[in-house]
């Protein structure tokens, strides 16, 4: 019967949404092991093009042998696992649980090929989970309707098609067709919250209270319906607050909506981006640096997003390594990797007559563009060149010997453009993401 069961749901999931290619959130685990398994059985569902993703998050010593285990295993299906590495903060005060998601879901968003579905294993005893945690943290109806089946992440989207299921039925399914999986003991662990709440204080209530499963996915069917019709208000908002070009939100517009919209508005954005959405003390904070002055650059960051206010809008980005203002690279044109995940090069490819150097802002600087009658600070250019703030100590400052020649691409002294000319190419600088 789960065997029939988990294939039925699945098949009919997947007439449903018949669009996009199939990616498998593959832990190894039970419940991922049900999933993928029973969809490799499906012709449709390698019809769009399966595949899996297996996180690697080095928390336990046997991590690297399970990553080997889920490729080997998909192998056995004939289906292709790649494996990725977390980098998973352990310093950020959020928890070691919370900071791995965030370290996975920003990999998933990152890996994610355009219009690609992540399906995940989520159950129905997971949305119960999720919402008694959401309720403890004092959510809204959104954050009380629990997980949504389907929810945009990168340039594709996330699904969970199983939703509608208890874990007996997947765990029924592992067991009938015999499948190795991990057991990762980190579940065991009674000291993270929804392990907690999964061993001691669910068997609790249900001792009291036996349809408590039924009630809260009754209840958070509830939440869903009232958060998706707040939806249809600030997807409409999010449309005119939004600008396409630069992905960037109108802040003051934003804290004009109603505090039922603003939130769950902010998330969407900022998920979309394969960005966390903060806190509700984060949010308060935002809300507080929303009417900044000029001349004042508000940040605001919580572990693994950072949110900047500038020009009365919203810029959200991953965090970002600074560089050394003392450090300095030679550059003959090469394609050179920048401290913050940025990019200078040539084009066309080329090699220039002479080294020069790359730097970054130390104070005091000046150049004399090309065409310009007058000496220039850097923290003028920046500010009539509309650089964002966030991006200046990043930008690569280009010197021959001790003199700067040129700011990036942005501004070349009549020398950078005469190194340039005669190398036949023009720098090209990428900021990092």
């Amino acid at each position: 019967m789960s065997n029939t069961l988990l294939l039925e749901t699945l098949q009919q999931a997947l007439h449903a949404h018949p669009e996009g290619p199939l990616c498998v959130a593959y832990s190894g685990g039970p419940d991922s092991t049900a999933l993928l398994h029973a969809l490799a059985s499906l012709p449709v569902a390698r019809a769009y093009g399966l595949r899996a993703l297996h996180i690697d998050h080095g928390l336990h010593p046997d991590s690297a042998s399970w990553a080997v285990h889920c490729q080997t295993f998909s192998a056995t299906l004939d289906v292709v696992c790649d494996v990725f590495h977390a980098d998973v903060d352990r310093l950020g005060g959020i928890g070691l649980e919370a900071a791995a998601r965030h370290a996975r879901y920003a990999i998933f968003a990152q890996h994610l090929r355009t219009g690609e579905r992540l399906l995940l294993g989520h159950h129905q005893d997971d949305q119960v989970e999720t919402v008694l945690l959401k309720l403890l943290r004092g959510a809204g109806p959104e954050g009380l309707g629990g997980m949504r089946s389907q929810r945009p992440l990168g340039q594709g989207m996330v699904w969970r098609p199983l939703l509608g299921l208890p874990r007996r039925v997947l765990r029924d399914y592992v067991d009938r067709q015999q499948l190795p999986h991990i057991n990762d003991p980190s579940n065991d662990d009674r000291r993270l919250g929804r392990n907690h709440l999964r061993h001691d204080i669910l068997p609790l209530l249900k001792t009291h209270w036996p349809q408590a499963k039924a009630s809260i996915i009754q209840s958070a069917a509830l939440c869903r319906a009232a958060a998706d019709t707040l939806q249809q208000d600030w997807l409409a908002a999010l449309e005119t607050l939004r600008d396409n070009a630069t992905n960037s939100l109108d802040a003051r517009g934003w804290l004009a909506l109603p505090a039922a919209l603003r939130d769950p508005l902010l998330a969407y954005w900022l998920h979309a981006q394969g960005l966390p959405a903060p806190t509700t003390v984060q949010r308060h904070q935002i809300e507080r640096q929303c009417t900044a002055q000029d001349g004042q650059l508000p940040c605001i960051r919580w572990p693994g997003a950072e949110l900047h206010v500038w020009k009365n809008r919203f810029w959200a980005m991953t965090p970002r390594n600074e560089p050394d203002s003392m450090h300095e690279l030679p550059w003959q044109g090469e394609p050179l990797q920048l401290p913050d995940r940025g990019l200078l090069t040539l084009e066309p490819a080329v090699r220039l007559p002479l080294t020069l150097h790359v730097r970054w802002r130390r104070g005091g600087e000046r150049l004399k563009p090309v065409g310009d009658r007058h000496t220039r600070d850097l923290r003028s250019l920046f500010q009539t060149g509309a650089i964002p703030p966030w991006q200046r100590e990043a930008c690569p400052l280009l010197y021959e010997g001790d003199e700067l020649i040129a700011v990036a691409d942005r501004w070349l002294s009549a020398r950078a453009e005469a190194i340039f000319q005669q190398a036949g190419g023009h720098p090209r600088w990428q900021p990092g993401r």
